[in-house]
Formats: structure tokens, sequence, C-alpha cells
């Protein structure tokens, strides 16, 4: 009986097709899906204003800055707190009084998945993305959320 040749190609293929595989994906980071549109507010504006700005921009948190430095997160969360708190004198009062002071950060070069992690484990809906010291963006659950989907 003569001796058989081995295919060069793919095993039991002599045209060298092989089925393609993917290479694996580059994981998405947050400066790809974060906003740098961004919305400060000082602490000493009042609750209404707050909201009033948060709302014309349709989002659902403001930065609260003292001048070039972060020191907390204003959301939609802290107006209903106020106003289940001291529903009377909510809306006059500062932002000061019932922001988050000094929220987590995460640097533009976080994984939209670490990003995700973080926010879950922490309880909240918005990070600021701080990169050299200053904020450079924002990012919501939602933006994660779509980024993962999509």
């Amino acid at each position: 009986m003569p001796a058989q040749k081995k295919a060069s190609g793919a095993a039991g293929s002599s045209t060298g097709s092989r089925p393609r595989t993917r290479a694996p994906r580059r994981p998405k980071l947050v400066r790809e899906v974060m906003s740098a549109d961004l919305l400060m507010i000082e602490g000493h504006d009042r609750v209404s204003t707050a909201a009033a700005v948060m709302e014309a921009a349709r989002v659902g948190s403001a930065l609260v800055m003292d001048h070039d430095t972060l020191i907390g997160i204003f959301t939609e969360r802290d107006v209903l707190h106020a106003l289940r708190r001291s529903p009377t004198a909510a809306l006059g009062s500062p932002v000061t009084k019932w922001m988050t002071k000094d929220p987590m950060t995460i640097p533009p070069s976080e994984t939209v998945r670490g990003a995700l992690g973080r926010m879950l484990r922490g309880g909240f809906r918005h990070l600021p993305i701080v990169e050299g010291g200053h904020v450079v963006g924002v990012v919501s659950l939602r933006d994660l959320a779509r980024a993962l989907a999509g």
C-alpha cells in the first residue's frame, strides 16, 4: 500500500482554509463613552437653581466646583432627598448641604467594565472623570450600558 501524504493546510484540508477566528476585542475605555460637555455649578448655588439648570440641560447630575476644584456632585437623587427631608426650605438651600462631597473619580483610561463595577459597588449613577487633576468628563450608568450593549 502506498504511503499517504499529509496535507499541509488545516487539519484534513489541502486548501489551507481555516475557520476565521476573531481577534480579541480591545476593552472599551471610559474616554470613548464619557461626556465632555460638563455641567458645573458652585457650592453656594441654590437647589432650585441647580435643579432648573440640570433639567434644562437634560442631565441627571452637576459637578460642584470651587474654582477649578471638584468639591462634590449634585444629582437628581439629591434633589429628592432634600425635598423629602426639608420640603419648605430645600429649594432655597445651597447645594453643598445636599451634594455628595468628594465623590469617587476615575481616569479616562478606566475600562467601561471597571467603571461599571465601581458604580454598582458604590451605588451611584454618575462618575466624574479626572485626568491630571482636572475634571475632563462625566460618565453615567446609561453611557456604560449603551457601550456594553452595542
